[in-house]
């Protein structure tokens, strides 16, 4: 198959442990981009964040950040998708969240206000878990998400118990529709779950796809890789679904192949180039 476009995850995947890009993987990439394949970063990171941890990469690239429901070009910032909830979508599940305890941190489009999440209570406050590190930049600080007027919510997470969150989701399911898409992460280093909720669109690979379509690349023509419940979908649809050997049970089960290597051994850059070793020197 003729590969154009490779997706590729950020933690767990392209990041090593450390928040760094391994050294194959950097030397593979830039590789390949210098053989003109498409390489496009998919993550569920705002796009700040995400754009900051690839700056090894020396690369201009355009990331799909935010579980695909926002996306620009690292090369000038250039917005090219937004996929925002809908605000009655939301205040009802600010609203169903609040009744069982539960209370989200925001992301945001407001990249070039100098911010990127919402949070209603303290920042170091146990309902966020240690989502909010004491180094984490570039939040605002808001006294009731019900009176949030701006229409550009792009993902609630909310943290706890992994049951919780899973009795959650299955009650926003029944009482609400096709309104939400959702995920539960199962790869963190922090504790409990993290529940990440969007519009109904709001997909890594809904937005590739489109992404890919409007390049005149089919989706044969994709190799996506990852290693968590939020890159399922697109390696199960992609010409080529790789997990990583670190990544997650659900994942592995869908993946056409796996990494031989973890995300901390350069495992992007190995089975890249296996399987592209037509165009690595």
């Amino acid at each position: 198959m003729n590969y154009k476009l490779i997706a590729i995850d950020l933690d767990g995947t392209l990041l090593n442990d450390e928040k760094k890009i391994p050294k194959l993987n950097i030397e593979i990439l830039q590789e390949l981009y210098k053989k003109g394949l498409e390489i496009v970063i998919a993550t569920g990171r705002r796009y700040w964040s995400a754009k900051d941890l690839i700056q090894e990469l020396k690369l201009d690239l355009v990331v799909l950040g935010n579980n695909g429901n926002i996306v620009r070009e690292t090369k000038d910032d250039t917005l090219i998708v937004t996929k925002y909830m809908d605000m009655n979508d939301f205040y009802n599940l600010v609203k169903e969240g609040r009744k069982v305890g539960l209370f989200p941190i925001l992301h945001v489009d407001h990249y070039h206000d100098g911010y990127d999440m919402l949070i209603e209570l303290d920042p170091e406050h146990s309902k966020y878990s240690s989502y909010m590190s004491k180094n984490l930049k570039r939040y605002k600080r808001v006294n009731d998400f019900l009176d949030y007027k701006d229409a550009n919510v792009l993902v609630a997470c909310f943290m706890g118990d992994v049951e919780e969150l899973k009795s959650f989701e299955k009650h926003l399911k029944k009482s609400y529709p096709n309104r939400y898409n959702s995920h539960i992460m199962s790869q963190l280093t922090m504790p409990g779950g993290l529940l990440e909720i969007m519009n109904p669109k709001g997909s890594k690979w809904l937005t590739l796809k489109d992404y890919a379509v409007g390049k005149g690349i089919k989706s044969e023509e994709i190799i996506a890789i990852g290693d968590d419940n939020n890159d399922i979908e697109m390696i199960r649809r992609a010409g080529l679904g790789i997990g990583m050997k670190n990544g997650s049970d659900k994942v592995k089960k869908v993946a056409d192949i796996i990494t031989k290597k973890t995300n901390n051994e350069g495992g992007v850059g190995e089975i890249l180039r296996e399987v592209l070793n037509n165009l690595i020197i």
